[in-house]
């Protein structure tokens, strides 16, 4: 049966996700919104007729897969009945080259005979429009072309072309080495080449590890997770992905599959402030000038919440009907209509992010007093705002309210404007600023606190609780200490923490009622219990939540309370997001574990 026991490869420009028998059954080409010429994630059966990439081993009985070490490369041994066995090995190159990133749209694998006389057979079956149409092949003496509506892919190996396009089983006596890619020649034999983008890619990702400030406690998983925050990453533009997949449903059969391979703004200060603990300057930098250039360009500062990974506003959602989908959960969409929606939590969201930019002496590009005005756009749409109906964080199709987390991020848009202008020496801005700020918060402290429940609730005057005021100390807008931050803690375990998990909410929606806890939101609740003091009890839940992962230590949007099975789309940033940011608040400092 399918499942997200998945590994992802990729380069900042691809990606693509193999299962533990390094079966690549889900990549996008020719960039993470592209059309998947790997689809089979989404065939809806375990033994799909095309869209994935394999390499069978007769009589395989066992398969083992990690990654190796600091890098974005994949190993997987296959083992058969006879004693014989393969290593392959997966990568999208990732190298400097002439002074710049070299990252083409290309996946190398190597197979490598280990023991016996291991008989594998190649079988490459890429698919266009969303599994629709075969292409069209031809091929010459080392080569194979496929010609798909979107995209030409060229196959350059030393295997044996016809084995590979009569899909023959072979005794594997050699390394082979399969280079999928353009539609271009290859400068060099394909061993040679393959072999020269190993060991560059190898050394940049090593390279890069050594670079990030990583806690002294659970360095494997934070290290794993920052990779993959950087696969999530579109370099041409900076744009982070919320997730490489689209329609991988929240639940079994809820009907809650979305499109994810966009950039949602709310995700910008959650992401900045992840990579700010890893010293990850260059990638944040990158991200920083995404987010800027989408506020920059905002008609008289309203934003929507998601763009294109190219900063593309509409992303028209449709459904695909060649795609039956995960485990035959349909439907399959493509684009997100979140875009058109009106969530007002993304002003404070871009403020946030954006306030790195004046305080980070680390930054080139360096926040002055013309970007600060250009903020200042935001900040009145904000002030405007706070108190408006919107569609909330969670993104409801079928209603509006006045929702606390977004009247609280419009508040925290104000208040992190008013500490710029102080930064700047602006002191009529500063002064405008946290009058402002306080008059917002004055006005959410009175109408979104619920006398009753003794806890800030989901919107003004209801009594629904919602996951994300576990935000409120993180934020700044209430102290630790504060009695009010505590009880409304206390409010949500009692309603959304299940187990060791924790649930966005616990009301009927537009799909009925959730039953999948959210993975971010159990992060949220680990440290809001560090600041409350529980650290211990912080601690084992954390613990838990690392369990969760895959067996490539990834995890996805969602996992079920009872069976811990992930779901949802896969990797989750937010979830990668979580695992870096509890790390750091609940690690021993260096020094005093060393």
């Amino acid at each position: 049966m399918s499942n997200l026991d998945l590994a992802v490869i990729g380069n900042c420009n691809v990606a693509a996700l193999l299962d533990a028998h390094a079966r690549i059954v889900w990549g996008c080409f020719p960039r993470f919104d592209g059309d998947p010429a790997f689809c089979a994630l989404l065939a809806g059966t375990d033994e799909p007729k095309a869209g994935f990439y394999e390499v069978e081993l007769t009589d395989c009985r066992r398969a083992e897969q990690r990654y190796l070490p600091n890098t974005a490369i994949v190993e997987t041994l296959l083992h058969d009945g006879n004693g014989g066995s393969v290593r392959i090995l997966d990568f999208s190159p990732r190298l400097e080259q002439y002074g710049r990133a070299f990252r083409p749209m290309m996946l190398v694998r190597t197979i490598t005979p280990l023991h016996g006389s291991p008989r594998v057979c190649i079988r490459l079956r890429p698919l266009g429009s969303y599994g629709s149409v075969e292409p069209t092949q031809t091929w010459g003496s080392n080569h194979i072309r496929y010609v798909l509506p979107e995209v030409t892919l060229r196959l350059t190996t030393d295997a044996s072309i016809t084995s590979v396009l009569e899909e023959r089983f072979f005794v594997l006596d050699e390394t082979l080495t399969l280079v999928l890619g353009p539609d271009e020649t290859l400068p060099d034999a394909p061993g040679h080449l393959g072999r020269q983008f190993y060991d560059q890619t190898l050394h940049y990702w090593e390279g890069w590890t050594r670079g990030l400030s990583i806690p002294f406690d659970w360095q494997e998983a934070v290290i794993r997770a920052a990779i993959t925050l950087k696969l999530c990453t579109f370099e041409d533009t900076g744009a982070v992905v919320a997730a490489l997949t689209t329609s991988i449903p929240e639940a079994p059969g809820s009907g809650r599959n979305w499109d994810y391979r966009f950039c949602w703004v709310r995700d910008a200060y959650f992401v900045v402030h992840a990579l700010n603990h890893l010293g990850a300057t260059k990638t944040m930098e990158q991200f920083l000038h995404y987010v800027v250039n989408i506020a920059s360009g905002a008609a008289e500062g309203k934003l929507q919440p998601v763009y294109g990974i190219s900063g593309r506003a509409r992303l028209t959602e449709t459904t695909v009907a060649s795609l039956p989908g995960y485990r035959g959960m349909g439907p399959v969409r493509v684009g997100n209509d979140a875009f058109a929606q009106t969530q007002h939590d993304v002003y404070g969201s871009i403020v946030l992010a954006a306030t790195q930019y004046f305080f980070d002496q680390r930054l080139t590009r360096r926040g002055d007093l013309a970007s600060f005005h250009r903020l200042e756009r935001l900040g009145d749409r904000a002030a405007q705002l706070y108190d408006q109906p919107d569609a909330g964080l969670w993104e409801y199709r079928g209603r509006q309210r006045v929702h606390t987390f977004s009247s609280v991020m419009c508040w925290a848009a104000c208040d992190r404007l008013a500490r710029v202008a102080q930064y700047l020496g602006v002191d009529d801005r500063a002064e405008y600023w946290r009058t402002t700020a306080d008059r917002i918060h004055a006005e959410v402290s009175k109408r979104g606190w619920n006398e009753r429940l003794g806890a800030f609730t989901e919107s003004f005057g209801r009594d629904e609780l919602d996951a994300s005021l576990l935000l409120l100390r993180h934020l700044g807008f209430l102290r630790a200490d504060d009695p009010r931050f505590a009880s409304t803690v206390k409010a949500i375990e009692g309603a959304l923490v299940r187990g060791r998990h924790t649930f966005r909410y616990a009301a009927a929606d537009d799909f009925g009622m959730p039953e999948t806890a959210f993975n971010i939101c159990n992060f949220w609740y680990i440290d809001a219990l560090v600041d409350l003091g529980r650290v211990e009890e912080a601690r084992e839940r954390f613990e838990h939540m690392l369990s969760c992962r895959n067996a490539c230590g990834l995890l996805s949007e969602d996992v079920h309370p009872e069976t811990h099975e992930l779901w949802g789309n896969f990797p989750q940033t937010y979830s990668m997001v979580g695992i870096i940011k509890v790390a750091a608040r609940l690690s021993r400092s260096w020094e005093d574990a060393l």
